[in-house]
């Protein structure tokens, strides 16, 4: 993508991240069906692990538990690690509900 994206949420990297192994399958307009790994996630975005083809820009769908379809934005990639921002900020009750889902240990969750 020439001009980048324009993204409606603002950059917020500093966002807690919450580690998660995290097999997603994601839908690109021109690739189609991208399986990636989701190594952390925070309510404005996610970091893979592993190569991706995608430039920085472009964008992606993914479905969530308890978020449902979300569109995301590659912010970077260093060639074994990418960034993606969402399109949107995840509300904190729906995020929390999603991260009990993945760690279902008590002991591995965060005292939020």
């Amino acid at each position: 993508m020439s001009g980048g994206a324009q993204l409606s949420v603002t950059d917020q990297r500093h966002a807690a991240r919450h580690p998660v192994n995290l097999p997603v399958i994601a839908e690109h307009r021109v690739l189609g069906d991208v399986m990636m790994n989701i190594a952390n996630l925070s309510t404005t975005g996610f970091m893979i692990r592993g190569a991706t083809e995608l430039g920085r820009g472009e964008r992606i769908t993914i479905r969530l538990q308890h978020i449902g379809r979300i569109e995301a934005f590659l912010v970077w990639n260093d060639g074994e690690r990418a960034g993606f921002q969402f399109e949107r900020i995840i509300r904190q009750d729906d995020f929390m509900r999603l991260i009990k889902g993945l760690q279902p240990n008590p002991r591995l969750r965060t005292g939020r």
